[in-house]
């Protein structure tokens, strides 16, 4: 095999315990283990050396060690971690596969620095200047055996295996390193272990046809591997593409209204630059800085995705609402002084491809029209006081409203398909009373319906009215035609809540149906459905 095909593998022992341990602020020097479904799946040198395996359940690990720090596993923080590893040896040689979170390869390392020796030093001090302080390197013919070769050699160091040493290099090795493989693997070294094969050689040295046809294509498969045949390749990934777009001011500027005008033209690249990825933003992060601090930051997001015009007016409200606004001057005078703006950046958060977003037949502009519209709106009254409704979970009609700054996603709402005990079934209301007037409620006798803790009726509804209540003059009395309920609910009683409740359904002599609320203070009118 040619030296141009020879393969470098980087490995990051116990990555994924390095990586939530660096989430969690603790030490990597503590003895800690990151658990699936109650066993142990990885664990560093600090917890093996006090007897912890991987395999434990978590009371035999805790058993072996009781300092021991658990974790839960999270293979999307374990990738996120191992980005800069891979930017890292990206910046020395292009063409970096991740073949999972602390394990790389990359070829044709000798080319770099003139030895493969000097090019496995080069990334070794690379990662260990970033941060990495486990680092180990392996250099071979084939990517079975680079990744053999990097996980005996020592920390932040390497082993280089010569060109076709393939074989004799992986004789020696014991068959417990093919578990790193998954289940298959683990199956495969206990059948190769009860059959007496001890070391990849032994393997090596049997028939072709007896392996395949005892331990089936995987078997033939590992046993090409333990000949230095491995047969496995591996693509270099495309590095993601630089999305930002920032524009500098020199000299810097102090007005709101300037700084928007001059960032238009950042905000139609930053906008065209995803389209020619073929993607749109629909969360975008803007920031500003003042001396090189970055003095306003903020995420937005948008219902369809963002254009310039909205990037545009994001920077002008976030500015004005950060109380960057108006002249310096202005901000002397009001006792504000405020170093000026000299960078802009716009940062996606949340991309998503723009076919997903591809406009209708006749396209969108009566949308368009209107979305400009409230924005003009809100570029006079200010973002949020411009609001749209939107449905959330609830029990009752206003608890199920809630209003979102238009142009802005509805996030960290209550779930809608959770069951609410206590929710008057549909149909909704139509109006829902922002302040719920007072409202009484009186039997045959002429006595208040109440309901009791049990959620017992004291007596049949026979007329209501809206108003009075306590000797106030309300609308005239009319009589139940129709009711239904009590639907009772306790809300907040966790936090000192207004107490036991019960909704109703009434139905007036005029045929228009109410939704009304006994409380702990007495009734009132929560919503109409006519």
């Amino acid at each position: 095999m040619s030296l141009a095909m020879r393969v470098m593998v980087v490995w990051c022992p116990d990555w994924s315990v390095v990586a939530a341990l660096d989430e969690a602020g603790r030490s990597n020097r503590s003895p800690a283990a990151v658990l699936s479904a109650n066993v142990v799946e990885v664990c560093n040198g600090p917890a093996r050396s006090e007897g912890v395996r991987r395999g434990q359940r978590r009371r035999d690990a805790q058993s072996r060690c009781p300092e021991l720090v658990l974790l839960p596993a999270n293979p999307d923080r374990d990738a996120r971690a191992f980005e800069p590893v891979l930017a890292l040896v990206e910046d020395l040689r292009p063409g970096v596969a991740a073949l999972r979170p602390g394990l790389l390869a990359v070829r044709a390392p000798g080319s770099w620095y003139g030895t493969e020796t000097a090019a496995a030093a080069t990334a070794c001090q690379a990662l260990v200047e970033g941060g990495v302080w486990d680092v180990r390197v392996g250099i071979a013919d084939d990517l079975f055996t680079a990744e053999q070769a990097a996980r005996t050699s020592e920390v932040q160091s390497w082993v280089v295996v010569p060109a076709g040493g393939s074989a004799s290099f992986l004789r020696g090795l014991p068959v417990h390193v093919l578990q790193d493989d998954g289940s298959r693997g683990r199956e495969l070294v206990g059948l190769l272990q009860r059959l007496g094969l001890r070391t990849l050689g032994d393997l090596a040295d049997l028939p072709g046809d007896a392996v395949e046809h005892r331990l089936g294509s995987y078997g033939a498969e590992v046993r090409r591997r333990a000949r230095g045949e491995d047969r496995a390749l591996f693509a270099a990934r495309t590095p993601p593409p630089e999305l930002d777009a920032d524009v500098s001011f020199e000299p810097p500027l102090d007005s709101v209204e300037a700084i928007t005008f001059s960032v238009r033209t950042t905000a139609e690249r930053f906008v065209s630059q995803l389209a020619h990825h073929q993607l749109v933003a629909t969360g975008v992060r803007v920031e500003a800085e003042a001396d090189g601090v970055v003095c306003s930051s903020r995420a937005w997001l948008h219902p369809r995705h963002f254009g310039a015009r909205d990037l545009v007016d994001r920077v002008h409200w976030q500015l004005q609402g950060a109380g960057v606004g108006g002249s310096l001057r202005a901000r002397k005078q009001s006792g504000t002084v405020r170093a000026p703006i000299d960078r802009v950046r716009f940062v996606p958060e949340v991309v998503e491809p723009a076919a997903a977003h591809g406009e209708a037949l006749w396209g969108a502009a009566s949308d368009d029209l209107v979305e400009r519209g409230v924005a003009r709106v809100q570029g006079m009254v200010g973002f949020d006081a411009v609001r749209r409704p939107v449905l959330q979970g609830g029990r009752s009609p206003a608890a199920r409203q809630a209003l979102v700054p238009w142009g802005e996603r509805a996030v960290d709402l209550r779930p809608v398909d959770r069951p609410w005990p206590g929710r008057v079934p549909g149909p909704a209301p139509v109006r829902v009373f922002a302040t719920p007037p007072v409202a009484e409620v009186v039997d045959d006798a002429g006595r208040e319906v109440c309901v009791t803790d049990r959620g017992v009726v004291t007596g049949e509804p026979r007329r209501f009215r809206v108003g009075g209540g306590a000797g106030g003059q309300g609308l005239p009395w009319q009589p139940v035609t129709a009711w239904a309920g009590p639907w009772p609910t306790d809300e907040g009683w966790w936090s000192g809540g207004s107490g036991p409740s019960a909704r109703f359904q009434l139905v007036g002599a005029d045929g228009r149906a109410w939704l009304l609320l006994r409380g702990p203070e007495g009734w009132s009118l929560e919503a109409g459905y006519d």
